[in-house]
C-alpha cells in the first residue's frame, strides 16, 4: 500500500494524496487507491466532507500554527 499524506492547507481544505479509505457518516465506504481529494475544514460545504471551495467565500481563517501546537512538533 502506498504512503498516504495529508496537508492541511493553509486557509482551505485538507489535501489527502495516495491510498486510502473514507468511511462516510451513513457508513458507505470510498476506496481510492493513488488518488487524492479535498476535505473541507470550515464546515461549509455543500458536498461534506468534500470542499466545495466555500471557504474561499466565507473568508475560512486558520494559520496551521494550532496544529503544530496540537501534534507537539
Amino acid at each position: 500500500m502506498a504512503e498516504t499524506i495529508i496537508i492541511p492547507n493553509e486557509h482551505g481544505p485538507y489535501h489527502v494524496k495516495g491510498d486510502f479509505r473514507l468511511v462516510l457518516s451513513d457508513g458507505t465506504e470510498l476506496d481510492v487507491e493513488g488518488g487524492e481529494t479535498w476535505l473541507c475544514r470550515c464546515g461549509l460545504s455543500s458536498m461534506k466532507p468534500f470542499c466545495d471551495s466555500t471557504h474561499k467565500k466565507s473568508g475560512f481563517r486558520c494559520d496551521n500554527v494550532e496544529m503544530v501546537e496540537r501534534s507537539g512538533a
